[in-house]
């Protein structure tokens, strides 16, 4: 039995995998993103330019995190968006690198997306910096 967000279709129930598993299933660069809190280059994602209609997928898990229409151009280097699918992200104070951030993870395999910033556009004033290695991108058909 899973654990469905309340009216949002969500599957909350947290995937745990070994370290050897998370390793499988990921590439090195997946895995040290998603895993290990890395980050990419800037402007390297090709997600930087998906403009088409669809959802934005954790590499980790699947969850559909973000869909096409929050995505917006941020000059910052990373795929950016104003507002996750609701209930798909958690976040928490991160403090890495002589600095404090909010960190985003996935909700449900707890997967390093990347950060959230507050000057993003309206209507929530976010910017949620995510690295392209931590997404999926699917097309609506």
């Amino acid at each position: 039995m899973s654990d469905t967000a309340e009216g949002t279709g969500i599957d909350a129930t947290v995937i745990e995998r070994t370290d050897a598993e998370w390793r499988r299933i990921l590439t090195p660069e997946q895995y040290r993103v998603l895993r290990e809190h890395g980050t990419e280059r800037a402007g390297t994602s090709c997600l930087n330019a998906e403009k088409r209609p669809g959802t934005f997928h954790c590499a980790g898990c699947d969850l559909p995190l973000f869909q096409t229409g929050t995505k917006f151009e941020s000059g910052s280097g990373w795929p950016s968006f104003f507002d996750p699918i609701e209930d798909a992200v958690e976040t928490q104070v991160d403090r890495s690198n002589w600095m404090t951030r909010t960190e985003v993870h996935c909700a449900r395999c707890k997967g390093h997306l990347g950060h959230v910033f507050d000057d993003g556009p309206a209507p929530t004033g976010l910017r949620y910096c995510m690295n392209g290695l931590s997404l999926r991108f699917e097309p609506n058909a």
